[in-house]
């Protein structure tokens, strides 16, 4: 008796049809694999990160804060770990504090404020110049209007010079050496940054105490230097922190191609942007203190609106300039 073999006839668009559909199951199950394996990775990474450990001491304005006593130790511990599991903000300061300490460091420099400083502007701002909060205050320093009124900024609906870099950060420092030289100690002087310095005298005066890390004060005003002396210490070594970046990562400074010397109103911004070859929207942001479309300028005020290179807007990341090497690998 003869066998007979039956094989199915599979249609010729199956032939095509099968190998394409087992390699749409292969693709389909290797990028399954791959954000398998990347979830862990950034899990496992998460699970390894630990906040620094609280150092015995840290340098600070030439001043060596020691963490011996227990509130201290843990005031310090707290920070740290603020710091090492707030990726978002964290991450911004550095990318934004290649753009903004190459213009304030030679301020401090120049007015005699220890480049420490400089940190209270990081935990004001996170480095933000149009930064303004609830409480009034406004710019990278975050002045509120009376407090840079009295150290000689301009603050009205027309010109608000807390978003000044340059003459706010003078400000800033006219405030910082004053301080100093009534409570001779640098983080008694940033507590009055943070409280003012009238709620200092008062807790001065009641507390029996010289040194701001001595006193009971309000909990914003208490964390407040020590978030300073841990956003230092983050600046310094990132890597600590969990942070790592490439040259890349970091926001360039846009230079001024030139400053325009104005001792007359102009009544239209944009007409003025334009004729300097730049956009209405290069202009603000290359002058946040002009906060209307026109200078009113009444008085004949001397002002200088700075004119950005708008093409260095247009850059090659791999060759951003790294102002601390401490930040890149």
């Amino acid at each position: 008796m003869k066998h007979i073999v039956i094989c199915p006839i599979i249609p010729e668009k199956s032939l095509i049809l099968l190998p394409l559909s087992i390699l749409i199951m292969r693709k389909q199950l290797l990028l399954f694999l791959t954000l398998v394996l990347s979830f862990l990775s950034i899990h496992a990474q998460s699970v390894q990160q630990l906040p620094p450990s609280v150092p015995d001491y840290v340098v600070f304005a030439g001043q060596t804060i020691r963490f011996d006593r227990a509130d201290l130790r843990e005031r310090m511990d707290r920070e740290l770990i603020a710091f090492t599991y707030s990726h978002n903000m964290s991450t911004l300061m550095i990318k934004r504090a290649n753009r903004y300490f190459p213009q304030v460091e030679p301020i401090l420099k120049r007015m005699g404020v220890p480049d420490d400083l400089k940190y209270l502007m990081v935990i004001e701002s996170n480095l933000d110049p149009q930064a303004a909060s609830s409480a009034g205050a406004a710019g990278l320093w975050q002045f509120i209007q009376s407090t840079g009124r009295a150290y000689g900024l301009e603050v009205n609906a027309n010109i608000d010079e807390r978003f000044h870099t340059v003459k706010a950060t003078e400000a800033a420092c006219s405030f910082l050496l004053e301080a100093y030289e009534k409570y001779g100690n640098w983080m008694t002087v940033a507590a009055s940054y943070n409280g003012g310095q009238q709620g200092m005298d008062r807790r001065i005066e009641a507390q029996h105490q010289t040194n701001a890390m001595d006193m009971w004060l309000v909990e914003e005003t208490s964390r407040y230097m020590f978030r300073l002396l841990a956003v230092k210490m983050m600046f310094e070594n990132p890597f600590l922190f969990g942070f790592s970046f490439q040259r890349e990562d970091l926001y360039p400074y846009i230079p001024i191609k030139e400053q325009i010397k104005i001792t007359d109103p102009v009544d239209d911004l944009v007409a003025f942007a334009e004729e300097h070859g730049i956009s209405y929207a290069d202009l603000k942001r290359a002058n946040l203190w002009l906060r209307e479309t026109k200078l009113n300028n009444k008085s004949h005020r001397t002002y200088y609106i700075d004119i950005p290179d708008v093409k260095a807007q247009y850059y090659d990341p791999s060759k951003t300039k790294v102002h601390s090497s401490a930040w890149v690998k």
